[in-house]
C-alpha cells in the first residue's frame, strides 16, 4: 500500500518542488535502457499466465518447473476470500478465478489445500463453470472440460466477405479481428487436447456435469435476439456446410493469419490473437517444428517475467508509449533538448516509425507513418502513440532532416486516420458498428474501436504543439467532437485510462495547446468538477468501477498518476497558484519515496473497461514528474 500523505503545509517555495523533480529525474534517467528506450511492466490479471500454462500443455512444451513457477505467481495473487480479481482491490471475477483454479490444479497444487478449497467454494457460490464467459469456455472446450457445441458459432467464411458488406472482418476492432478469425478456425475444427484425469474440474459444476446448463446466454436487445437467431441458423449450416466454400474459407483464414505474424513472432503485439493464432495453425496441421510456430513460441520470452513471485506473462508490452511519455516528463522537468538521454531516446523512436501497410488501410488512404505501442507491431500502429511520440520528438534536438521527415509523415498519417465525427480511434478509422456488440460471442471486452475523447485530445495537443490553431479544418472538427462529448458534470470519459480524471486530464492540456479560451464556461465546468473530486489528503483518485457507477466518477483513493492527471488539467486551465493545485503538489512531494519515485498498486490503465484493466508500472513515475515540472515552469514563468 502507498504510504499515507501527511499534508500539514504547502511546499514553502519552488525549491522543495525542485528537489522532488531532481530526485524523480535521477530515478528516470537511471532506468533508461542503453538502446535509449524506457520500458516498464504492463501488469494485468492472472488469466494471461494461466492461459500460458494451458497453451504449453496443448503444444506439449510445458515443464513441471515452469508450471510450479506459474502456480506460485497465481497463488500470490489470490485474495483472502478465495477469488482472483481483474484489478487491485477489485471484486472477484468468476472466469478469472476458474482459469486460475484449473491452472493450479494442472500444475499439481493439492485440491484439498486451503487456497484451493476457498477458491472452489467461491466459484460454486457464483454459479460455477456454467456462468463463465465465452473465452473461458473456449479454453475449457480445447481442454475437454466444456462441449464445443455450447460455444457461439464463429464461421470462418467471415474472411470471405468483401469490405463493403455490412458485416465483415474489418467491421471489428484490430484486436478483435485478430482474435475472432483464429477462434473461428478452432470452432470449426473443435480440437480437444484433454487434461490429465487428476486435473479435471467436475467439482466446479454445481449440479454435476451431467445436469449442467450448456445453453448460450440470451441478450434481450433487438440486435441480441437477431444474432441469437443467426447463431441458430449457422448451426444448421454447420451440419452440412458447402464443402468447397468451407475449404476456401479455412485456406483464406490460414493465409490471413500467417501474413500477419510480426517480426518477433507475435500477432498484434497482444496475447489473445497471438496465442489463438498459434493454436489455430497447430490445429490446422502446422507442426511444432515449423518456423512460424517456433518463432511464435520464442516470442513469448520477451513478454515473460520471472522473479521471486514466480513466472508471469504480460498481455502486451509498452516500450514506445513509455518512451514517449518519459521524454515528455523529462522535457517538462527542464532537461534541455540536446540532453544525451533525450537524444538517445529520440533516435530510437525515429527507428521505430512504421512505413509499411496494415489493416488500417482498408478505410484510410494515407501513406504509412505512425508508431505502434510495442517493439514489433508494424501492422498495427496507433494514433495515441503516434501523437505522443511526435510531441516527444518536437522537444528533442535531432538531425533536422530526419526529424522533419518523421513529423511530416506522422502528421499525414494522423490526419488520414480522423473519423467522420471528428475524433480519432486508436487503430482504425470509423470503426463504429455498435450493433456488433450484441453478437453471442461478445460477453467480454470490446469488439470495436470507435473514436475516444482521450485519444482525440492527445492528437489535438500534438496539433497545437505543431502550431495549428482554430481555423484548421481537422482541428475544428476534433474540437467540436470533444466539446460534444463533455459530460453533464463537466468531465470527459476516459477510454484508455481510469477514467473521467484521465479523460479530463487529457482534454484541458489539449485545449490550452491550441489556445482555446480557458475562461470558456465549458472549461470552467471541467475545473469545478476536478475541484469537487479532490481528496482530503490533497490527491485525486478514481475507482475502476466508475465505468459502471456514476457516483464513483472521480472518487477513490489518491494515486500518484491520477493526481498528476488532475494537476495537469488544472495547471493548463490557469489554476497553478490555486489552493487545490498547491495541495495536489504537496501530495506528490510528500508521498515521493526516498529513491525518487512513487508507490502505486492501483490499476489506472484501461484495456477494456472493467473487463481488462492494466497497471502500467511507469505511470506512477512519469506522470507525477510531468505535473511537478509543468507546475514549476508555470509558477516561475508567472503564468499560472
Amino acid at each position: 500500500m502507498p504510504k499515507e500523505a501527511s499534508i500539514t503545509r504547502h511546499p514553502s517555495h519552488v525549491t522543495e518542488v525542485s528537489q522532488a523533480i531532481e530526485r524523480a529525474l535521477d530515478w528516470l534517467l537511471r532506468h533508461q535502457y542503453p538502446e535509449g528506450y524506457w520500458w516498464g511492466e504492463l501488469e494485468s490479471n492472472v488469466t494471461i499466465t494461466a492461459e500460458h500454462l494451458f497453451f504449453t500443455h496443448i503444444l506439449g512444451i510445458g515443464s513441471q518447473e515452469l508450471w510450479e513457477k506459474i502456480a506460485r505467481y497465481i497463488l500470490s495473487e489470490q485474495r483472502p476470500e478465495g477469488f482472483w480479481a481483474n484489478w487491485y482491490g477489485g471484486p472477484g471475477d468468476l472466469s478469472t478465478t476458474v482459469e486460475a483454479y484449473l491452472a493450479l490444479k494442472m500444475a499439481g497444487v493439492d485440491p484439498n489445500s486451503p487456497p484451493m478449497q476457498k477458491a472452489r467454494d467461491w466459484i460454486l457460490s457464483q454459479g460455477g463453470v456454467e456462468k463463465t464467459r465465452v473465452f473461458t469456455k473456449i479454453w475449457l472446450s480445447m481442454l475437454g472440460e466444456w462441449p464445443w457445441e455450447a460455444t457461439p458459432m464463429l464461421p470462418p467464411e467471415l474472411v470471405l466477405l468483401p469490405d463493403w458488406f455490412p458485416v465483415n472482418l474489418y467491421s471489428f476492432a484490430s484486436w478483435a479481428r485478430g482474435t475472432i478469425l483464429p477462434l473461428a478456425i478452432l470452432r470449426v475444427l473443435r480440437p480437444v487436447w484433454p487434461i490429465p484425469e487428476y486435473a479435471r474440474i467436475d467439482e466446479l459444476f454445481p449440479r454435476g456435469r451431467e445436469n449442467a446448463d450448456f445453453s448460450l446466454p440470451r441478450k434481450k436487445s433487438l440486435w441480441g435476439r437477431f444474432f441469437y437467431g443467426v447463431d441458430k441458423a449457422l448451426r444448421i449450416y454447420e451440419r452440412r456446410p458447402i464443402r468447397s466454400l468451407r475449404k476456401l474459407a479455412l485456406a483464406r483464414a490460414e493465409e490471413w493469419i500467417v501474413e500477419r505474424q510480426e517480426a518477433d513472432g507475435c500477432w498484434g503485439g497482444i496475447q489473445p490473437p497471438w496465442v489463438y493464432s498459434l493454436l489455430a495453425l497447430y490445429a490446422l496441421g502446422h507442426p511444432l517444428e515449423s518456423p512460424i510456430l517456433q518463432k511464435g513460441i520464442a516470442g513469448f520470452r520477451r513478454y515473460s517475467i520471472e522473479d521471486e513471485r514466480g513466472f508471469r506473462l504480460q498481455s502486451c508490452i509498452s516500450p514506445v508509449w513509455d518512451t514517449g511519455l518519459s521524454m515528455l516528463a523529462l522535457q517538462d522537468a527542464g532537461l534541455p533538448p540536446d540532453h544525451p538521454a533525450l537524444v538517445r531516446a529520440g533516435m530510437w523512436l525515429l527507428s521505430q516509425q512504421i512505413f509499411v501497410g496494415g489493416d488500417w488501410q482498408v478505410r484510410c488512404s494515407a501513406r504509412p507513418g505512425g508508431w505502434a505501442f510495442e517493439f514489433d507491431n508494424d501492422r498495427y500502429p496507433d494514433t495515441d502513440d503516434t501523437a505522443v511520440v511526435m510531441m516527444a520528438l518536437l522537444g528533442t534536438k535531432l538531425p533536422a532532416k530526419a526529424k522533419e521527415f518523421a513529423l511530416s509523415r506522422g502528421l499525414e498519417w494522423l490526419l488520414g486516420m480522423q473519423s467522420k465525427n471528428g475524433g480519432w480511434g486508436a487503430f482504425d478509422r470509423d470503426n463504429t458498428k455498435t450493433f456488433l456488440r450484441e453478437i453471442p460471442f461478445a460477453d467480454f471486452g470490446e469488439l470495436l474501436d470507435p473514436p475516444s475523447v482521450d485519444v482525440t485530445a492527445h492528437v489535438v495537443e500534438c496539433l497545437g504543439r505543431l502550431g495549428y490553431r482554430r481555423g484548421f479544418k481537422p482541428l475544428d472538427r476534433a474540437l467540436r467532437y470533444i466539446l460534444r462529448e463533455q459530460e453533464e458534470d463537466g468531465s470527459w470519459y476516459g477510454r484508455w485510462g481510469v477514467n473521467h480524471i484521465y479523460g479530463t486530464g487529457a482534454v484541458l492540456p489539449a485545449l490550452r495547446a491550441v489556445e482555446f479560451p480557458m475562461d470558456d464556461p465549458r472549461v470552467q465546468r471541467a475545473v469545478d468538477w476536478l475541484l469537487s473530486c479532490q481528496n482530503p489528503d490533497g490527491g485525486w483518485g478514481e475507482d475502476v468501477l466508475s465505468y459502471h457507477k456514476k457516483e464513483l466518477r472521480g472518487r477513490g483513493p489518491s494515486t500518484a498518476s491520477q493526481t498528476a492527471w488532475a494537476l495537469l488539467a488544472l495547471i493548463a486551465a490557469g489554476k497553478a497558484r490555486s489552493d487545490a493545485v498547491q495541495r495536489g503538489i504537496s501530495y506528490l512531494v510528500s508521498t515521493q519515496t526516498p529513491d525518487g519515485t512513487w508507490e502505486e498498486p492501483y490499476f489506472t490503465g484501461t484495456g477494456f473497461p472493467t473487463d481488462f484493466m492494466i497497471r502500467y508500472h511507469l505511470y506512477r513515475h512519469y506522470f507525477p514528474l510531468m505535473a511537478l515540472g509543468r507546475y514549476r515552469r508555470t509558477v516561475e514563468g508567472g503564468t499560472g
